[in-house]
């Protein structure tokens, strides 16, 4: 642990493998979410999840027990649809359907000029992929709302991730795919700004499970406080995978609040 720990005013947190785990929330992370909104402590949820879309997403985390306003949660999938509509895309979209809802009011038809790739069990088949490679060679954008190797499907079990059918397109075309969710500096920058954190970065913590996808690229240039966790897709060792150490490994998300952010906001307390 570093002296970074200290004087933390806000957290962005990841979701799956973090908070929960399909359907099982990790430990204590209702009570401990409430704590930091106690603590006076900002809190955004920034998440990859590409499965379905925002609203169903708010939906299940309420259902978890968790308390939250639909506005502090950024997507990767509200990123990819925002980067559609400021290009006018027609996007070839390789999505769950329940993640499709959210692309509704988007001008699909061929011939498409972008293709949109995330994670999508149903859909990453030879039939999906060979139409995306022919879209690319006709010219089309590649965007990967992110490139995880693996996620947490299940307590204990571990799923293949997006990243590879990513990067299978970008070999059959020699092309490289815009990234827009985690870890792009300029997802995480959506969130501070909405802190009003943008310009104190180094006062913000980034919490989750995966040491490159959420604590690498844009969480590490602008200097955020990086926190692994050691739930979801965590394996041990991983923290040494780190391009920079990492300012701290906790157990849970929980362990870390309680270990860290109340102790130090006592103790504020008590000087004031």
């Amino acid at each position: 642990m570093t002296s970074r720990l200290a004087g933390i005013r806000g957290i962005l947190l990841d979701l799956s493998g973090t908070l929960h785990i399909d359907n099982v929330v990790t430990p204590r992370a209702t009570e401990a979410l409430q704590q930091l909104r106690s603590a006076g402590i900002k809190v955004r949820f920034v998440t990859n999840s590409t499965k379905t879309s925002d609203e169903r997403l708010y939906a299940k985390l309420t259902n978890l027990g968790f308390g939250l306003e639909p506005s502090e949660i950024f997507t990767s999938l509200s990123a990819a649809k925002r980067l559609v509509k400021e290009r006018n895309h027609r996007p070839l979209l390789i999505l769950e359907d329940e993640a499709l809802e959210q692309f509704a009011d988007i001008d699909q038809s061929a011939p498409h000029t972008a293709v949109v790739i995330g994670l999508a069990p149903s859909k990453l088949d030879y039939e999906h992929m060979n139409r995306a490679f022919g879209a690319l060679r006709k010219g089309a954008e590649l965007v990967g709302i992110h490139r995880a190797k693996y996620y947490a499907s299940a307590p204990n079990q571990l799923s293949l991730g997006p990243g590879g059918f990513v990067a299978a397109l970008e070999y059959a075309t020699d092309r490289q795919a815009e990234l827009v969710g985690k870890p792009a500096r300029a997802f995480y920058e959506l969130a501070l700004a909405d802190m009003g954190l943008l310009e104190s970065p180094a006062s913000v913590a980034m919490v989750g499970d995966d040491v490159l996808a959420d604590l690498g690229g844009g969480a590490l240039d602008l200097g955020l406080v990086r926190i692994l966790v050691k739930t979801g897709k965590y394996c041990e060792g991983d923290e040494a995978k780190a391009e920079e150490p990492v300012d701290g490994v906790f157990g849970t998300f929980a362990d870390f609040v309680h270990a860290v952010v109340l102790p130090s906001q006592h103790s504020r307390g008590q000087k004031c």
